[in-house]
């Protein structure tokens, strides 16, 4: 019972296969606190930078229309000149409306990247569901957004209203100013402002951005039930994947094996270990180790070895040394070259492929 109830509990931090699968559904960790923040920052960018001279732009665009007599011909109103006009108060307008939708752009992207999940474009009828909207709305989730909302919009506040009393007393002042000199105060009010609106935004979205993280990740712990699954179905069944292995072994012990009885000769151990080795007169390399095992494996070795006339050398050394250190198919290390020439040397004279050694006078 106490198993069954621990697989039901979602204890386990989610999988980065399920991270991957909710990102692919399009749930992701989003705050609308850091498009907020970028929406400001790219207001602030448009008043400091863009508005100056677009301001000036415009106003002579307005002016314009004050002397009516480069719009009014003798047969009606000249709509080209109207329109030219008309055009370039648009066309100054474009860059403004472009750093804005980079900002609500940029601020999804920074926290998400790029998301193209299709089950989102899907029309869902639930969403038009008057009872479902009153459950979200009257959800835990539901107040604290509504929480959070009304600190953020508290926080604001008093942020707002500590910075404007000391520009209470400069209001009266802007009565004596000229038009210019009153738009250039209030707007460097207003970048006051905007600047600690910000620096207060910079706080509480990175703290919201926190939050949402958190509860997504909450929202996709597992069971530990679920991540034996996944893992099963990620790595395979473990039996499966046993069953594979002893194929894969079998299918190189055959192969193994066939190889033997082309093998110059074998070292055994005697009994524990046996190694099959092939050269050649005439080869470039070194000999290969062609077979190799240790008890029913190395005695399987040397049955094949003399029912194919294979010489069957001992040496124990040698033998533990070429089955630690060689590979199946690999030439034999430096280290051995003397050791095996002796044995290649004498098989080949048993043979008759090379003279014996004259006897030293």
């Amino acid at each position: 019972m106490a198993q069954d109830w621990d697989d039901g509990q979602k204890t386990e931090d989610p999988s980065q296969r399920r991270l991957q699968r909710a990102r692919d559904e399009g749930r992701v960790a989003q705050s609308r606190e850091i498009n907020t923040w970028f929406m400001l920052a790219a207001i602030g960018v448009i008043l400091v930078f863009v508005m100056p001279p677009a301001l000036a732009r415009i106003t002579r665009g307005l002016a314009a229309f004050i002397d009516p007599e480069r719009f009014i011909a003798a047969d009606g109103v000249v709509w080209e000149a109207v329109g030219a006009t008309l055009g370039g108060i648009a066309r100054t307008m474009v860059v403004p409306f472009a750093i804005l939708m980079i900002a609500a752009v940029a601020g999804s992207l920074v926290q998400t990247g790029f998301v193209f999940a299709i089950e989102r474009i899907g029309f869902d009828a639930s969403h038009l569901s008057p009872l479902a909207g009153v459950r979200r709305l009257f959800s835990l989730r539901g107040f604290i957004e509504l929480g959070k909302s009304a600190a953020k919009v508290g926080v604001v506040g008093v942020v707002t209203v500590m910075m404007l009393r000391g520009e209470v007393d400069r209001v009266s002042l802007m009565a004596a100013l000229t038009p210019e000199d009153t738009v250039a105060e209030i707007g460097r009010v207003v970048l006051r402002l905007l600047a600690g609106i910000l620096a207060v935004m910079t706080v509480l979205a990175g703290a919201d951005y926190i939050y949402q993280r958190l509860h997504l990740l909450r929202g996709l712990r597992m069971t530990r039930r679920e991540v034996k699954e996944e893992h099963k179905q990620s790595e395979g069944d473990p039996l499966i994947r046993a069953r594979l292995r002893q194929i894969r072994m079998d299918r190189a012990r055959k192969r193994m094996m066939a190889a033997v009885p082309g093998a110059s000769v074998v070292i055994t151990n005697p009994t524990h270990y046996a190694v099959a080795l092939k050269y050649e007169l005439g080869d470039s390399g070194a000999p290969t180790v062609v077979a190799k095992g240790t008890d029913l494996i190395a005695l399987k070795i040397r049955e094949v070895a003399e029912e194919n006339g294979i010489p069957i050398v001992e040496n124990p050394p040698l033998a533990r040394a070429l089955h630690a250190g060689v590979e199946i198919d690999r030439e034999i290390p430096p280290e051995h070259y003397k050791a095996v020439a002796e044995i290649i040397g004498y098989v080949f004279r048993l043979k008759g492929k090379i003279r014996p050694r004259a006897p030293a006078m």
